[in-house]
């Protein structure tokens, strides 16, 4: 397999809150929701760099398409992560994640590796860590 990840997709307990965060709260462009013609393809999508987009879709209607049942919810089993240039600008997320709504989980401080890092919980619980790393500086913004 090549590795070509193009969609993340987090299954949410509420579309609607879930928009308004990434949207307004996060400020992740959006057309909003759409494919509410279609019993489960009300969806969300945020355009986050060339070729990768974030989907936000119902709990119900992930379970739904893949066959399984709803599970229980679990921060732990994965995290997205989203480097920046710099410690104020891990400082400046977090805080802008949590005036949006978020919980955060650890606040930023100097990490083991050398660098500055902090963890959020999106109103769904999905896991953010929003990190500053010095040996690591391309793709950062």
């Amino acid at each position: 397999m090549q590795p070509r990840i193009s969609l993340i997709t987090l299954a949410v307990d509420d579309l609607d809150r879930a928009l308004a965060f990434y949207r307004e709260g996060l400020g992740l462009a959006s057309e909003g929701i759409v494919g509410t013609e279609f019993e489960f393809g009300a969806v969300a999508f945020f355009e986050l760099q060339e070729g990768l987009k974030l989907a936000l879709w119902p709990r119900a209607s992930l379970a739904h398409d893949c066959g399984l049942p709803v599970g229980p919810k679990s921060a732990t089993q994965f995290a997205l992560a989203h480097n920046v240039a710099s410690r104020s600008q891990v400082d400046a997320v977090m805080a802008q994640a949590r005036d949006a709504g978020a919980t955060v989980t650890k606040p930023a401080a100097d990490t083991f590796w050398g660098g500055y890092a902090g963890y959020f919980q999106d109103p769904d619980g999905h896991l953010w860590e929003v990190a500053w790393n010095p040996q690591r500086q391309e793709g950062a913004s």
